[in-house]
């Protein structure tokens, strides 16, 4: 929205009206107060808003966005705060609503595989109300502790579990939603089939909060997993991964619930900067591949199926050398090394990120074209991929070169960003498979999408937010 003049209609006593909704505890005014809702993790994003709203039901929300409907007053919806692509950010003084508060557990049927849940529950909660009824909520992330089930949905998270259950929108079953206008939306259905027209629903998931507010969702439960087989494994080259990746699914079938390839550039990072973690190998291999098999009965089917995997992949020359989990301890250290990721690259200073995806039959290329052309643009610098690989999506982050000055490095990220991203639609791909676009990849997804396709969202959500009060700037 670059019009401000909703500025001048936001008056003392407009606010007053808006703070009284929620009460003066939960209306933020006071900066320092405000300040853990304004700035991301990264700190790449430092926001403003007028006000910081926290109600606690969804009445609150749809009162607060029915009075800044009638006013034309901009509304930046955010869960945890743990977006990474700015789309939680106000950045032109807006009103911030957090949908923190909101985080009951409404409902949870263990015989029919669904629990509704509110928007600012936790990721990491939802999966303990799962547990606790005997069942499994597959979404998973690192920041699942405090990342929160409405950011989860708005950005149509992914995950590392996606390979075998699929991301937000297929473990959604129904929405309840908070209109522009300040409407309701009640789509709480638990049904698995129901053909009544526009799915409404998958306008709302991975709309990033640019057409409603999502305030509650059923969600689908599975069968608990009763045993976990865990490897870590060495490889000689990127392009051993993809004939690996058939043989495990030859094998393991619909066991099979992780398949994380990870450079030797990332591994030397997570030893270097995550406490706790060590090497499963006496040396550094080319590539690392963290794999998984499940299985719902306690009978050593899941590790069996992995030592298959591991020693036929070893005899096709797939695999230089494993290490199979012997306990869950050695378990979580797997995976530490793959969840260190993130945080394991912030110490080297400048990082210019990519959450893309390509057929995963591309990969390699697209790894082996990528670098070469980041290669060009700034000699030295390092990519630091990590592949959820059997869904096609690999974090692409470049981290700048030894020695150099990060803000010389950083002034490179558009002709690297439109570099990488320029392979990825050649090789039919996306600019972004699970982070969303937010601000950051607002004009990167105006290059990505054809005139059809922009025109088309631009009309959804003109016919949905006719006033463009709902997260403006953001996606589109």
């Amino acid at each position: 929205m670059t019009d401000t003049s909703w500025r001048s209609r936001l008056t003392a006593d407009l606010i007053a009206r808006l703070a009284a909704i929620v009460g003066p505890e939960h209306a933020l005014a006071d900066p320092e107060r405000q300040l853990p809702y304004l700035r991301e993790w990264r700190d790449m994003y430092r926001g403003r808003a007028a006000l910081v709203l926290r109600p606690g039901t969804t009445e609150e929300v749809s009162r607060i966005m029915a009075l800044a409907g009638e006013h034309a007053i901009p509304v930046v919806p955010q869960a945890g705060n743990t977006g990474l692509v700015g789309g939680q950010t106000p950045m032109q003084g807006e009103l911030l609503l957090s949908v923190e508060r909101l985080d009951r557990v409404r409902a949870v049927d263990a015989q029919a595989y669904t629990m509704t849940v509110e928007a600012g529950l936790t990721l990491a909660e939802a999966q303990a109300v799962a547990d606790r009824a005997g069942r499994l909520f597959p979404l998973s992330l690192p920041s699942e502790g405090s990342c929160r089930i409405g950011g989860n949905l708005a950005t149509n998270a992914g995950g590392v579990s996606v390979l075998a259950y699929g991301n937000a929108r297929q473990l959604t079953l129904g929405l309840e939603v908070v209109l522009a206008d300040g409407r309701v939306w009640n789509g709480l259905k638990g049904l698995k089939k129901d053909n009544t027209g526009y799915d409404l629903k998958d306008l709302f998931i991975g709309s990033e909060g640019t057409l409603g507010i999502i305030t509650a969702a059923v969600l689908k439960l599975f069968p608990r997993p009763v045993e976990k087989a865990t490897a870590f494994a060495a490889l000689p080259d990127i392009a051993s991964a993809l004939p690996l990746f058939s043989l495990a699914q030859e094998v393991a079938g619909h066991s099979l619930t992780a398949f994380e390839v990870m450079s030797e550039v990332v591994m030397g990072l997570v030893l270097k900067h995550a406490p706790g973690t060590r090497d499963p190998f006496a040396r550094r291999y080319p590539w690392y591949l963290l794999v998984e098999t499940s299985g719902l009965e306690a009978d050593g089917a899941a590790e069996r199926a992995l030592a298959e995997i591991l020693e036929r992949a070893a005899g096709r020359g797939l695999v230089l050398d494993a290490a199979l989990a012997r306990s869950l301890a050695q378990a979580r250290d797997f995976w530490r090394l793959r969840e260190s990721y993130s945080a394991a690259q912030k110490p080297e200073g400048g990082n210019i990120k990519h959450d893309i995806s390509v057929p995963i039959a591309a990969i390699p290329a697209f790894l082996e074209r990528a670098a070469a052309a980041v290669e060009r643009i700034c000699p030295g610098a390092r990519p630091v991929p990590l592949a959820h690989f059997g869904d096609g999506n690999v974090h692409y982050n470049v981290a700048q070169p030894t020695g150099m000055d990060k803000a010389a490095f950083m002034a490179l990220w558009d002709p690297v960003v439109a570099a990488v991203h320029a392979i990825v639609l050649d090789l039919g791909g996306s600019i972004s498979a699970e982070h969303g676009i937010g601000q950051m990849r607002r004009a990167a997804l105006a290059r990505a999408k054809s005139a059809v396709e922009m025109d088309l969202m631009r009309a959804v959500k003109a016919a949905l937010d006719p006033k463009g009060i709902l997260n403006p700037g953001k996606l589109l």
